[in-house]
């Protein structure tokens, strides 16, 4: 099964690891790229996206914001979202819960993660470790 999968990370070359991290795990994907939650919200508008990879830290509309926008938009507060982020802070991580964050992935990550985060959000995977 192939997702549309919506990276966002002020740094290209994040988005470019996490897109490949996402080959390398096997997910079948159509990525699409925004540099921050603002052009995220621009893209949303434009594609069906079936789930949302996010940096907390970009400018100028961060990761918390873009989720708070999504939250407050009947279409776009049923798009999962998973955050991936060097920031440890315990009170990001619960302030993203609450708004419905579904996952936290915290940089460096392995392809592992995103197979892994990818199954338990959207559901089984072809080949996974589900699959019979």
């Amino acid at each position: 099964m192939s997702y549309s999968v919506l990276v966002v990370d002020d740094s290209k070359v994040i988005r470019s690891m996490i897109r490949r991290n996402m080959e390398m795990s096997g997910i079948q994907v159509k990525t699409y790229e925004a540099a921050d939650g603002a052009e995220a919200l621009k893209v949303l508008a434009e594609n069906w996206i079936d789930l949302v990879f996010a940096d907390v830290h970009m400018d100028p509309m961060n990761g918390i914001e873009l989720v708070q926008h999504m939250a407050q938009d009947t279409v776009l507060s049923a798009v999962p979202v998973v955050m991936v982020s060097s920031d440890r802070s315990a009170a990001h991580m619960e302030q993203l819960h609450q708004l419905g964050v579904r996952a936290y992935i915290k940089k460096p990550f392995r392809p592992e993660n995103f197979r892994d985060v990818v199954a338990a959000v959207l559901g089984h995977l072809e080949g996974g470790p589900d699959a019979r």
